[in-house]
């Protein structure tokens, strides 16, 4: 697959009807340490003048974003982060079938061979992650429950198989993938990318060794139990992220967001933590580097 073979472009409606403002926020000020973005979709094409992943990562590195995980959701996107990784030294892959496309593929009857391609490209050398995987009842009905959890165990069985983490996508189903996650044996490194949970989950999850990443949310001025959960959990399972092209941190929010836009999360973080900056910077980038490995190895000449 060409590196431009799957480019999708966001809906550029607000909330409301409300046309979006596509205007990308200006660059922050560069961290004092450079980290890693946990999680970000560059695959997806946004604002008033889209640039491309290139671009983004061009971006990142000028603010200390020296890295990301590009995380693919089906087949494509899925291919198209596992290709370009293998060649790119500033990306690593996740791949999965997302909860909210696994009821799509089985009812189509083919969620089998959708889980044999992630497993195949969860192969790849700089594929260091299986995901997003999990479970979302906000966007599924009753009736694709049953496939979200089939595929949620198959992707743990995927990640455990080639000895890489898991990111979880969890979105009103904090119970079911405690419940899942304990009855069949967590993969070893297992992530709750945008953690959305309280103080008393983020307990659970420290109290298992498994690491939470905060995005933009966690500026947000109504989560306040995001904020709590960031002070419960260990800092050595502590993550940040930007789901880009989504959920820009303040003060930008519901502008495009990008890899570069992750100092303002992590200022964030160190605020409500009372941290040193440049001390919860390298906390976070060792973090990063245990769950995924080396940004440097594997690549395709």
């Amino acid at each position: 697959m060409t590196e431009s073979a799957y480019i999708r472009q966001r809906d550029t409606t607000a909330e409301h009807g409300q046309k979006r403002d596509l205007s990308y926020p200006p660059l922050p000020e560069p961290l004092p340490v450079a980290v890693y973005d946990n999680h970000t979709h560059l695959e997806i094409s946004d604002g008033e003048q889209p640039i491309d992943y290139h671009e983004h990562l061009e971006r990142a590195a000028e603010v200390g974003i020296v890295g990301v995980i590009q995380v693919g959701g089906d087949v494509e996107t899925s291919k198209w982060s596992a290709s370009v990784a293998a060649a790119e030294p500033r990306m690593l892959a996740a791949v999965a079938i997302h909860p909210n496309e696994a009821p799509r593929y089985e009812e189509a009857g083919t969620l089998d061979d959708a889980l044999a391609v992630i497993d195949d490209l969860a192969s790849w050398p700089r594929t260091r992650a299986v995901g997003e995987t999990g479970l979302d009842f906000f966007r599924t009905g009753p009736e694709g429950l049953a496939a979200q959890r089939r595929s949620f165990e198959a992707h743990i069985e995927i990640a455990k198989k080639h000895s890489i983490a898991m990111q979880i996508h969890d979105r009103d189903a904090h119970d079911d993938v405690i419940e899942t996650l304990l009855r069949v044996s967590a993969p070893e490194k297992t992530v709750f990318h945008c953690f959305s949970g309280d103080a008393a989950m983020a307990k659970i999850a420290a109290d298992n060794g498994w690491y939470l990443s905060f995005s933009g949310t966690v500026t947000f001025k109504k989560n306040e139990e995001l904020r709590e959960a960031l002070q419960v959990i260990p800092r050595e399972l502590v993550l940040v992220e930007t789901d880009a092209p989504f959920l820009t941190p303040t003060p930008f929010r519901g502008r495009p967001n990008a890899p570069y836009m992750t100092p303002h999360t992590v200022r964030a973080m160190a605020e409500v933590l009372g941290d040193d900056l440049g001390d919860l910077c390298a906390q976070i980038a060792f973090n990063t580097e245990k769950v995924y490995g080396s940004w440097a190895d594997g690549l395709v000449e």
